[in-house]
């Protein structure tokens, strides 16, 4: 699936990978291929995913999480 995380000025990560884990409002959700669709408001936190390489990390103050059609658009505050 494919992972875009985007602030207001730039695309900070867009890629593939193998899961998302996202700081929601009520807990931490996983998104993994073929995830219903779904709107979520997250919550600062941190979003850990994972590619063929590496599991990565990057704190947010909060966002927005639109998952639909295997791609997974994080917007940040």
């Amino acid at each position: 699936m494919t992972l875009k995380i985007i602030s207001a000025d730039q695309i900070e990560f867009e890629g593939t990978v193998k899961s998302v884990t996202l700081p929601g409002m009520h807990g931490l959700f996983q998104v993994l291929d073929n995830h219903a669709a779904l709107i979520a408001a997250l919550k600062p936190g941190r979003v850990t995913y994972v590619t063929e390489q590496e599991t990565s990390t990057r704190d947010i103050l909060g966002g927005v999480a639109d998952i639909k059609n295997n791609v997974v658009s994080v917007c940040l505050y």
